[in-house]
């Protein structure tokens, strides 16, 4: 016994050296990560923490004077794309998740389109704006009976909601159907043993239990649509605008394409105000992910299990 022990010990005393210096490498590479982070966040707060003000967020851009320039259009354009991104991805992504775990059987038809749905998670954005600009800008019409039947949205900020609720469904299927995935089967066992129908099973027991995971899959998603700014100027939202959409059919500007145009200009007044447009992009992005963890907290703690 004390001759295989002798044997081993070498072997086991490599394999934690491994493991140690392995877990070392990682510490590494995620203290990497975090200083570069923080290098750029202290970077933007130094070029534009000292434009940062009231009139800052309610001014409209200008190309001749950068001391009276703003980003209410940009800010408000964002908030109209993301909210018609949301409430057009979330519903279809769940119940699309909810019925290829929960419903759809093990077919030929159901693996391809499993199968295409990872595929398009990782489909660039600028294909999506490129769709997006075919079906939604443009989109169809067709002459049945002498009527003109089809729908075109122009360059509106239906048109830019909906191409982004594109591009983030991928990820909120996928994501949601991990979370239906993780909940246990006996959760469903034991509801359908007390007589629950499998809508029941699913409405008031599988979903509820995969809510977390799902809020952080639509949390990841809208944090990917709200800097998108490739698939917006596809589509051909305008990088210069000075009125406030009030409507989904108005014209609109986003925060990214603000950005982006002032980074162009020659003055570098202008790339300050880009840098001043980032932290406030950061702080709607943080403030939505802060409403999304607050609900999944709420709801954690609401339930038993």
């Amino acid at each position: 016994m004390s001759q295989a022990t002798s044997m081993f010990r070498p072997r086991l005393a490599a394999r934690r050296r491994r493991g140690k210096a392995f877990a070392a490498l990682c510490v590494a590479m995620s203290l990497v990560g975090v200083v570069v982070l923080g290098t750029l966040l202290f970077r933007i707060v130094q070029d534009g923490g000292s434009r940062l003000s009231v009139d800052f967020l309610r001014n409209g851009p200008s190309h001749i004077n950068p001391g009276k320039s703003g980003i209410k259009p940009a800010l408000i354009g964002t908030l109209w794309v993301i909210a018609i991104t949301g409430l057009t991805a979330i519903p279809l992504g769940v119940a699309a998740a909810v019925y290829l775990e929960e419903y759809a059987g093990p077919s030929r038809l159901n693996h391809f389109i499993q199968v295409n749905i990872a595929n398009l998670a990782g489909v660039p954005s600028v294909v999506y704006g490129m769709l997006g600009l075919a079906v939604f800008v443009r989109g169809w019409h067709v002459q049945i009976a002498g009527y003109n039947v089809g729908w075109s949205f122009g360059r509106s900020v239906l048109a830019g909601g909906l191409t982004l609720a594109l591009l983030i469904l991928p990820v909120i299927i996928i994501a949601s159907r991990e979370a239906l995935a993780a909940v246990p089967r006996s959760i469903r066992l034991a509801a359908y043993a007390l007589g629950a129908t499998r809508w029941q099973v699913v409405r008031h027991h599988v979903v509820p239990a995969a809510l977390p995971g799902i809020m952080t899959g639509v949390i990841l998603a809208l944090s990917r649509a709200i800097g998108e700014a490739a698939p917006l100027m596809l589509i051909g939202a305008v990088t210069f605008v000075r009125m406030v959409p009030t409507s989904p059919l108005d014209a609109f500007t986003a925060l990214p394409l603000q950005i982006y145009s002032w980074i162009q200009e020659a003055d570098s007044a202008f790339h300050e105000l880009a840098a001043t447009a980032i932290l406030v992009l950061l702080a709607v992005l943080l403030s939505m992910n802060a409403i999304a963890v607050g609900i999944r907290m709420w709801h954690q703690r609401s339930k038993a299990w």
